[in-house]
């Protein structure tokens, strides 16, 4: 009981006996009479209101004190300012993550062994009016300075929301998880084939605890595996042409009673466009937006190109982009108890064309595929889950605890259209220098010493078919790779 209170009930008890013991002295003003007993009850009564009323008063002033009183938290998951009734939060936090790459081949040059900053992201996000959701994210990580996030979520709906500003691209299941859940130190092969943060906006939401979630938007467009900040100039549209750009998912099982089918997820991603890529040449300049993409490999490595300006010639003979580029990304993800797997097929189809004389103009329509299954396994019991983790113990020196250990193994490949190296010197794409498909394997752990603190090391092979000036086989990459990262 509040002491206040306490001690306004004493009064009210010790008021009749305090009017009974009112000294004889004390006299009526008007009539210089002694007050009876019933005006001495009145009395004490007056007083006691009067006291209740100064109660009422400051609780009331403490009430507005507490609603105007910022609450402030520090915890695993950031750094937290919010209002009283936390309906605006602003929170603090960050993303730093150092590599090490070794290849253990002898194809790559011994200057890819490097230590690299790859994520360096101090960043904030938050809430206002319980509506309004944003975040503002740079990068300074492999450096450069580049916006990753910066946008901004109106939730008018339960189900509908509208997003507009950079943000990852609605297409992918693996680029689409956050990097503190990924499983392997670099994204598959597959990656390559898809957009990874763009420019523009989308109406987005879900209905029924996430039995179908959708996202729908309209953007500048990227090339196949990069971001809008690689366009030229950097987050503008390099063409004027919009991509379309939606994904649709379900967790089927998401309200079943059966809980080893709500791990569940299956969906689907795409984009359309319809761009021409620029190659010009004049005396004094060459101009080349080929509009088209450089592909990776898991050490991040060059594995395909399309042919640039040979420089020969009286005119660009760049490849670049003309007309149609389409994608498709079929995904799912099934997580129960400590096992998880997330599979993904990726799919591009991209029109292009190469002047190959000066008045002669090849074109193509070509379709490059990939896909990769992703298994994890915690060994210390932890749940598996594509978006959430919460470690059983952690690890701090001379205390019990050992954090959570994780098991991880992939598959993956990517596979070229023949037609972009046939035609000789005409060709798309040079067979001498990049392959028609490459196969990669790997493993590795990962410690989560906490909730914010996770330790990689992963090994990986990728095998590659064609790619060599000889005509043979490019050598296969052998690449060690770990991270330590902290994100909070």
């Amino acid at each position: 009981m509040n002491i206040r209170w306490q001690w306004l009930s004493a009064v009210v008890a010790a008021a009749p006996l305090a009017a009974l013991a009112t000294p004889e002295a004390t006299v009526n003003a008007q009539t210089g009479a002694n007050p009876t007993l019933e005006q001495r009850l009145e009395q004490a009564e007056d007083n006691i209101k009067i006291l209740e009323r100064k109660l009422e008063v400051s609780d009331e002033a403490a009430a507005a004190s507490a609603k105007s009183t910022a609450v402030v938290k520090a915890s695993p998951a950031g750094f937290s300012i919010a209002s009283a009734d936390g309906s605006s939060v602003l929170k603090l936090r960050g993303n730093i993550a150092v590599d090490y790459r070794d290849f253990l081949d002898t194809y790559t040059p011994s200057t890819a062994d490097t230590f690299l900053v790859r994520r360096a992201r101090p960043y904030v996000e938050g809430t206002m009016d319980n509506i309004y959701d944003f975040r503002l994210m740079p990068d300074f990580g492999q450096g450069k300075a580049i916006i990753q996030d910066a946008w901004i979520n109106a939730r008018f709906l339960p189900w509908m929301g509208l997003q507009a500003g950079k943000f990852k691209a609605p297409v992918s299941l693996e680029r689409l998880q956050l990097e503190q859940y990924s499983r392997f130190v670099e994204t598959a092969l597959t990656s390559n084939l898809v957009p990874y943060r763009d420019i523009g906006a989308q109406l987005t939401g879900s209905v029924r605890n996430g039995l179908l979630s959708y996202s729908f938007g309209y953007f500048n467009g990227t090339v196949d595996g990069t971001s809008s900040d690689s366009n030229n100039p950097s987050d503008v549209d390099n063409d004027g042409k919009k991509d379309w750009q939606a994904r649709v998912f379900s967790l089927p099982f998401a309200n079943s009673d059966y809980f080893a089918l709500r791990g569940l997820g299956v969906g689907l991603g795409g984009t359309y466009v319809r761009s021409t890529g620029v190659a010009t040449a004049s005396a004094t300049s060459v101009t080349t937006t080929s509009l088209l993409p450089t592909y990776k490999t898991p050490g991040q490595q060059t594995l395909f190109s399309y042919r640039s300006d040979d420089l020969t010639t009286p005119f660009n003979d760049a490849t670049i982009a003309a007309g149609v580029r389409r994608r498709w990304a079929p995904q799912a993800y099934y997580y129960y108890g400590p096992v998880g797997l997330m599979t993904e097929y990726t799919e591009v189809t991209q029109q292009v064309q190469r002047r190959v004389s000066p008045t002669a103009t090849r074109f193509g329509t070509l379709q490059h595929h990939a896909w990769m299954v992703e298994a994890s396994w915690f060994v210390t019991g932890e749940e598996e889950s594509y978006a959430s983790f919460t470690g059983r113990s952690t690890f701090q020196p001379g205390k019990p605890g050992i954090g959570a250990w994780e098991l991880v193994a992939r598959y993956h490949e990517i596979s070229f259209d023949p037609d972009s190296f046939t035609g000789g010197a005409a060709s798309f794409a040079s067979s001498s220098s990049s392959p028609r498909k490459a196969t990669a394997v790997g493993g590795g752990v990962n410690w989560y010493l906490n909730q914010n603190v996770k330790l990689q090391a992963m090994y990986e092979v990728t095998r590659f078919d064609g790619g060599l000036k000889t005509s043979g086989n490019r050598p296969s990459e052998e690449v060690l790779t770990t991270r330590i990262g902290l994100v909070f």
